[in-house]
């Protein structure tokens, strides 16, 4: 198709190119008004304006943290029965253990806010804001390994080349700030240690125009390259040299026709204006000190947790749609009671933090947030187990998430599972409901969100998905 369309617009003569031409004069003219109208894509008055997506990178264990199950301390050390996890769907990383004995959480729950709602006490601090989530504890998904798991929870498909859920929104709400980006990556190292790889395709715009990937923010040093103008280079010299690129590229459009040129042109312009946004984006110095103090210690270490929920609040106040935040180390193998504590030192305080700075901020009401993983993991013990140690294997039968702002019923506690944490009892929701619910929130028909691509129409909820009324206010 692509290689017609060049061919198309090479042969048409100057008519069509002029017209082109004239066409992209138009829209720059216009591009400041453009970037904060709504695009015609939103089917109807959306609950929330934009999402931040808390993403718990590695499979953190429902049993420990949300899916309270006192039961299974009657049951420490008997072996799983057979008829609740049978050997075909372990993985091979336990396929082989001569024993998969029942081990109990380590670690006591505390019931929270009206509904009770349990939460871990290695997580005190979201306890304190239980009333605003809705937590979700029968999600399942159909990946039982890291990449096709994290990649269907991002992209509504395990097989990698689909546009990531940001890069959706991005096509479909449009910009609404000209200075930024509308959809931004941040990633921090969880002090469990461990991680799994982050592949550009999980912020990237699949098959999309290029203009809806994410921009992923640096862990270190200027958040985006060349973000600086380097020494002799002033800003007048700059901007001299992107209008003579412009020139270049707008004559290569004329004769090529191919979008993607549009695309660099819009995103040099977009790069010249980040040289002034960004600077004061990161600056975090006009910050009063209990609003610093609140996200914790970390909050002023960059490549952090903490640093990163206070930058996406700063993103999200400043006009992006979408903040992916990704923390690495959720990925308990072995040795999990001392790893878990530390995962949740890194994210309890700055998830609570950003949670309420949101609602002091008036931000809540019309964002979503977001907090989960890829998958939860197996009741049954891997590696060395002990009274003081365990390991949990991968399960991708039911895990748990929670959402919160722009139309969640907060307090709310969705589904459940069995005796044994293994699978749905009540309530199951698939990756797609997630997915459908959220687009619901933001103004869409996730049946009608749809990009055509090789013949057929493609949607972030394929061809399923159902929206969970329950979960809105």
């Amino acid at each position: 198709m692509e290689s017609n369309r060049r061919h198309f617009f090479e042969s048409s003569g100057l008519g069509l190119g002029a017209m082109a031409f004239a066409s992209l004069l138009k829209s720059e003219a216009a591009s400041a008004q453009a970037s904060t109208s709504p695009r015609p894509l939103a089917h109807y008055a959306p609950k929330a304006k934009r999402l931040i997506y808390l993403f718990q990178s590695g499979g953190p264990p429902q049993m420990d943290l949300f899916d309270y199950k006192p039961g299974l301390q009657g049951l420490a050390g008997q072996e799983v029965p057979k008829s609740i996890y049978p050997d075909e769907r372990k993985t091979t990383m336990t396929s082989a253990q001569t024993a998969f004995p029942v081990v109990p959480s380590q670690f006591k729950f505390k019931r929270h806010g009206q509904s009770g709602m349990p939460i871990t006490e290695i997580m005190p601090w979201l306890g304190s804001c239980s009333d605003e989530i809705c937590l979700i504890k029968s999600l399942r998904t159909t990946a039982i390994n890291h990449d096709p798991a994290i990649t269907s929870m991002l992209t509504g498909a395990a097989i990698p080349g689909r546009p990531s859920m940001g890069a959706w929104l991005s096509y479909g709400l449009g910009a609404e700030s000209a200075n930024l980006p509308t959809f931004v990556a941040m990633s921090s190292r969880g002090t469990g240690g461990g991680g799994q790889p982050l592949y550009d395709r999980l912020w990237g715009s699949g098959f999309l125009p290029s203009v809806h990937q994410g921009v992923k923010f640096r862990n270190n040093g200027a958040p985006v390259l060349d973000i600086y103008d380097p020494n002799g280079v002033t800003t007048s010299m700059r901007r001299s040299m992107l209008d003579g690129l412009s020139s270049l590229n707008k004559k290569h459009f004329l004769r090529y026709g191919d979008p993607e040129i549009q695309t660099r042109i819009a995103q040099y312009e977009l790069a010249f204006r980040m040289q002034t946004s960004v600077p004061e984006l990161v600056d975090f110095q006009r910050e009063r000190a209990s609003v610093l103090d609140s996200y914790g210690p970390d909050v002023h270490k960059q490549g952090t947790y903490a640093h990163n929920c206070l930058m996406a609040r700063r993103l999200v106040e400043r006009g992006v749609r979408f903040v992916q935040l990704f923390h690495q180390g959720w990925d308990t193998h072995g040795d999990l009671p001392k790893r878990l504590r530390r995962q949740c030192q890194d994210t309890d305080r700055p998830t609570a933090a950003l949670l309420k700075d949101l609602k002091s901020l008036g931000l809540l009401d019309d964002t979503l947030v977001v907090w989960g993983g890829e998958f939860g993991r197996t009741v049954y013990g891997q590696g060395k187990i002990t009274s003081e140690t365990y390991g949990r294997d991968h399960h991708p039968s039911c895990f748990s998430v929670w959402l919160a702002g722009g139309g969640i019923r907060g307090g709310l506690i969705y589904g459940k599972t069995d005796d044994y944490s293994v699978n749905v009892a009540e309530n199951p929701v698939e990756i797609h409901d997630l997915h459908a619910t959220l687009l619901h929130l933001l103004g869409f028909d996730h049946e009608k969100l749809i990009y055509p691509f090789q013949g057929r129409d493609f949607r972030l909820t394929d061809v399923s998905g159902t929206v969970k009324h329950d979960w809105l206010t």
